[in-house]
Order: structure tokens, then C-alpha cells, then sequence
């Protein structure tokens, strides 16, 4: 877990949304909010990361981009380059940040998140449209020589079910839970513990991770709401946790 906060917090510590999955030598980024490249770049060598899968296009998500762009571009040369798979429109938004045409494409790879799997080394990542932005996404990480377990990533949602497709028996859920214990102040924006406890009645994971606690919200209240709905171990994380899957 390099990263696991909402926009803000005053969370000590707290950092942007940033997941890093590995299999040997093989490592995959979920996210890069803001913060947490000095976490990524103690942990693995950036430029020999497989990608960077954004969930959506909102700051908190992928703002650390930028100083992950400065690394590849200056630390070595030649520079190096990393792709990212992310929605339409993330590089007119770091080239508009930084007031450069191309600023993105010096050194990232940008392909649109779609429809299909992506194969990336040993891993498969499935992905499906959630309720947030107009194009936001869940995404499930697996290997590509076993079925199961995998990662479900929630990225932001406000509709649990809508990642009810992604879940297999004995996977991970890692789910955002912005909104506590409930009930939501804003509907179709983010989830609370009572729709995370609906989707696990209803397709069951084998461990709920729990992360983006809004500032303001009782994490313990937030796990006895989602108890209600399962009996297999929940809990928060936080920046530096590590979880090994199957």
C-alpha cells in the first residue's frame, strides 16, 4: 500500500491513492496520487515497473504522475518510458497543468483504458465501468497461469454492485469507503460500509481491504457497517501495509 487517502485528510502521514502489485520481479501500478512517488521509488525501481493503471481521471489518482514523468525523463539517458493506461483526456491534463504541449509524451506511453483485458508480464487486468466521473473504472488484477485468487480494486465508485462482475471466489476487495458507515451525503459518488456489506452478501470476497476514509469518518464504525454484510476478515490500510493474496 504506498498510498491510501482520500483528496485530503489530516491523517498523519495520509497519501494519495497508489497501489503497487507484484509478482517476483514483476510490479504493477494501481493509481499515483499525490505523495506517493518517494514511496513507489523505495520499493521498486519506477522505469522497471511493468505500467501504471489509472482508475479515473481525478488528481488524487494520478497527480504523481508528474514527478514520475520528471524521473524517466531526467534520470537517465537516454530517458526512459513507462506506459499508462488510463481514460481519454489524461494527457491534455498534464500537458494543461504544466502549460506544455507533449509534456506527458516525453515519457509516458498513454493507451485508453478499454473494454478488453490487458496482459501485462504475468499479470491480467480486467476492468469495468463503476459510477463516479463519466469514465471511471474498477479494476481486477490476476495471473495469467492461475485463476484465482486475484485484487479487485474499486478506484472511486458510488454504485457497489457495479463491481460485482469482477469478484471471484476467493479474491481480495479493496474498496474505497469514503462515506464511513453512512448513509451517503451525495448519492452515486462513493461508497459507505452498508453498500460494501450488500455487495458481499450478494458475491463475497475472501478479505475486504478497506481505503479513502473521508476526513471525519469512524473507521471503526465504518467496519461494524460492513460486518453486517461479512464475516471474513475486514480492515483499513494504510501507506506501507503489505498483503500477500492466496
Amino acid at each position: 500500500m504506498l498510498g491510501a487517502g482520500p483528496a485530503y485528510t489530516d491523517r498523519p502521514g495520509a497519501l494519495g491513492s497508489a497501489y503497487l502489485v507484484t509478482e517476483g520481479d514483476a510490479a504493477l501500478i494501481l493509481d499515483l496520487g499525490q505523495g506517493v512517488f518517494p514511496a513507489l521509488a523505495r520499493h521498486v525501481e519506477p522505469s522497471r515497473s511493468l505500467g501504471v493503471v489509472v482508475t479515473h481521471l481525478h488528481p488524487d489518482h494520478f497527480i504523481d504522475l508528474v514527478p514520475l514523468r520528471h524521473y524517466l525523463r531526467y534520470e537517465f539517458d537516454p530517458p526512459r518510458r513507462l506506459t499508462v493506461h488510463a481514460p481519454d483526456g489524461l494527457a491534455a491534463r498534464l500537458d494543461a497543468l504544466h502549460g506544455t504541449s507533449g509534456f506527458a509524451d516525453v515519457a509516458l506511453d498513454l493507451v485508453a483504458l478499454g473494454p478488453g483485458p490487458i496482459r501485462m508480464g504475468p499479470f491480467q487486468i480486467e476492468t469495468v465501468p463503476v459510477l463516479h466521473t463519466a469514465d471511471s473504472h474498477a479494476v481486477r488484477v490476476g495471473l495469467l497461469d492461475r485463476p484465482a485468487p486475484g485484487l479487485v480494486y474499486s478506484g472511486d465508485c458510488g454504485r457497489a454492485m457495479d463491481l460485482a462482475p469482477l469478484i471471484r471466489a476467493g479474491d481480495v476487495l479493496l474498496t474505497e469507503v469514503s462515506f464511513g458507515a453512512g448513509p451517503p451525503p451525495v448519492p452515486d459518488l462513493h461508497l459507505d460500509g452498508t453498500a460494501i456489506a450488500e455487495l458481499a452478501r450478494r458475491r463475497p470476497p475472501a478479505r475486504i481491504l478497506l481505503t479513502h476514509l473521508q476526513m471525519g469518518y469512524d473507521g471503526a464504525a465504518t467496519i461494524d457497517a460492513v460486518r453486517a454484510g461479512f464475516e471474513g476478515p475486514i480492515g483499513f490500510v494504510a501507506p506501507g501495509d503489505r498483503v500477500t493474496l492466496g
